[in-house]
C-alpha cells in the first residue's frame, strides 16, 4: 500500500521561503508522476506543480512559475516542493501526490496515491 510523507511546511513571512519534502513508500517512485497541490481554507483543491518520473518535463501554476521548484530524487523516493518569494496567498496545506503516467498531470482526479498534507503559512 503506497504512503505519501509530507514534512517541511511551516509560519514564515512573506518574501521567505520554505522546501517541503514528500517521502513515497509502497510504490515504485521511479514509475510514478509526482504532483504537488494546495488547498486554503473554504477554497477547492489547486495544482501547484508536478513533475515526471524522471524530472525531465515539469508543469507549474501560474500564480507560483517563478517561485516554486519541483524536483525529486528516484535514489531517496523522495520529491521536493522549492518555495521562493512566499505571498501570505500561498498560505494552504500543501498535499503530494504520486500517478502512474504524465498525461493529466494538472488534474488531482488522475492522481491515485496521496499524502496528509503539511501546513504552510505566511504572514504579511
Amino acid at each position: 500500500q503506497a504512503q505519501l510523507v509530507e514534512s517541511g511546511g511551516g509560519s514564515v513571512q512573506a518574501g521567505g521561503s520554505l522546501r517541503l519534502s514528500c517521502v513515497v513508500s509502497g510504490l515504485s517512485f521511479n514509475w510514478h508522476s509526482m504532483g504537488w497541490f494546495r488547498q486554503a481554507p473554504g477554497k477547492d483543491r489547486e495544482f501547484v506543480a508536478a513533475s515526471t518520473w524522471n524530472g525531465g518535463n515539469t508543469d507549474y501554476s501560474d500564480s507560483v512559475k517563478g517561485r516554486f521548484t519541483i524536483s525529486r530524487d528516484n535514489t531517496k523516493n523522495t520529491a521536493y516542493l522549492q518555495m521562493t518569494n512566499l505571498k501570505p496567498e500561498d498560505t494552504a496545506t500543501y498535499f503530494c501526490a504520486a500517478k502512474r503516467n504524465s498525461v493529466q498531470m494538472a488534474k488531482g482526479e488522475a492522481y491515485n496515491s496521496w499524502g496528509q498534507g503539511t501546513q504552510v503559512t505566511v504572514s504579511s
